[in-house]
């Protein structure tokens, strides 16, 4: 069930009633409600994959009883591994296994080897990626003693599957949501309101935004030998804006979503595209998942700390990981061999941590060295999209080939001026809440400039947006 689907429209303003008006008398009946419909909006896409995430569910809730139950280092790291290798396993099995089988086969047959190996027609289930990480956090911080494990089911199984962010994140700790379903929740008007204004923020980003981007961008990456340099260009920056506005929209409504029950969410985006650095732009860019490789990889790993070897090895492992999680495909893992490339001369010369404050903190403008700091990170980052975005590695390097060497057709002016002016619009809207703590353009406080821009949001997602054919969200596919 998409966010931006008709299904959705009808779905949200039920379960709210619902929620608040039939079963918020009781916690316990309010979150079995939550499980249930939680449930319900996973199994819209296929009713297989319900099992898949019950059983794992199941499987940590029970380690976590386990772990709690003894203090034989032996025994416990027995069961952390157990927890790891059975969301690993799942994940492997069904992300990466035609993956291994298929460079396997081609690696034998370099070689003049045949090996009689049969790929699997599996299907991905939808979000995996995103809830058996959230589970193995619950098992590695029980483990660690920083989390007492619950004994209720219901609120564990709520938490892994709550609707809101179950799909594509933003990937939550335990620490974090887990006691927000043991503790009462009362309807509250302001945090509602907030919600509300997050979603209809998400909504513009994925159905204004990244949807009309999409148009540019299908047609630009699926025919790169058809248009000249400008013009591949233009869709390289075209997908940079699609993916965040896919990503950080999804991630917008999912936390408007969880505000309208009562629950707050960690935020996923904070204007990456205005980071001064490949540092800070991935302290900004998808915060859940680069601060769960930092905390549950990079860290232990050794982190920055010790000799330059066991610095670069672990920036290129934390990277190349973070790489291979979004895909089974070369073209994620040197997408990821990139961004260490950029990241690795930060991280040796300790600049790393210069920009941990926005950009123009005291200033309606950026100074001059920020405008250009901030224009060379979006041009390396929009470097290593076309990897990203590209079906295979010969396709990007393709790419970048008819960039310097084609002189062939124009995309048309026509579609720049249709374009163009949104994102200069929506620029400028990012530009102003850089500074808040949540990634939204509204405010909780009533004036007329608020009221007219929620208006004008309104009017460009009803005038724009692309409903008739609604598109699923990127990482619908990790």
């Amino acid at each position: 069930m998409l966010f931006n689907s008709f299904e959705y429209l009808i779905f949200l303003p039920t379960v709210f009633l619902l929620y608040w008006f039939v079963f918020n008398r009781h916690l316990k009946l309010q979150n079995l409600f939550l499980l249930v419909i939680s449930y319900v909006f996973y199994g819209w896409w296929d009713w297989r994959f319900l099992t898949l995430i019950a059983f794992s569910s199941l499987i940590d809730y029970n380690i976590g009883l386990q772990l709690d139950k003894t203090k034989v280092v032996k025994k416990r790291k027995l069961l952390l591994y157990t927890s790891i290798l059975v969301n690993l396993g799942f994940l492997g099995y069904f992300k990466y296994y035609n993956f291994f089988i298929d460079n396997f086969k081609l690696a034998f047959d370099s070689i003049g080897i045949n090996m009689n190996l049969s790929s699997l027609q599996v299907i991905l289930p939808v979000g995996i990626s995103f809830y058996t990480f959230q589970t193995m956090s619950y098992t590695i911080d029980v483990y660690r003693e920083k989390l007492k494990p619950t004994k209720n089911a219901i609120q564990f199984f709520a938490y892994v599957s709550f609707f809101p962010q179950l799909v594509a994140g933003p990937i939550e700790r335990a620490k974090n949501l887990l006691p927000q379903f043991n503790t009462k929740r009362k309807f509250s008007a302001t945090l509602a309101q907030d919600g509300l204004r997050q979603i209809l923020w998400g909504l513009f980003k994925k159905v204004v935004i990244a949807d009309n981007c999409a148009v540019y961008v299908n047609q630009i990456f699926d025919a790169p030998q058809d248009y000249n340099g400008i013009t591949l260009v233009f869709g390289a920056v075209m997908f940079a804006f699609q993916i965040y506005g896919d990503f950080s929209g999804y991630s917008d409504i999912a936390i408007g979503t969880a505000k309208l029950f009562g629950f707050n969410l960690m935020q996923n985006f904070a204007t990456p595209y205005f980071s001064r650095d490949i540092a800070e732009f991935w302290r900004r860019w998808h915060i859940s998942l680069s601060t769960w490789f930092r905390d549950y990889v990079y860290i232990p790993l050794g982190g920055s700390r010790g000799s330059v070897w066991f610095k670069v090895r672990n920036t290129f492992i934390i990277f190349l990981v973070s790489g291979f999680w979004h895909g089974a495909n070369w073209t994620f893992i040197v997408w990821g061999f990139l961004n260490a490339l950029y990241f690795l001369p930060i991280l040796l010369t300790k600049n790393n941590r210069n920009h941990l404050d926005v950009v123009a903190p005291n200033s309606v403008l950026p100074s001059i060295k920020e405008l250009f700091l901030m224009l060379t990170t979006f041009c390396l980052t929009t470097i290593a999209w076309v990897f990203f975005r590209a079906d295979t590695i010969n396709d990007a390097f393709n790419y970048y080939h008819s960039i310097v060497f084609n002189p062939n057709g124009f995309l048309g002016r026509l579609e720049f001026i249709r374009i163009v002016p949104i994102l200069f619009i929506f620029i400028i809207m990012e530009w102003f809440l850089r500074k808040a703590n949540k990634s939204m353009i509204f405010s909780n406080k009533f004036t007329w400039f608020n009221s007219m821009m929620i208006v004008l949001v309104i009017i460009l997602i009803i005038w724009l947006g692309n409903f008739l054919n609604p598109q699923e969200f990127i990482y619908f596919d990790f």
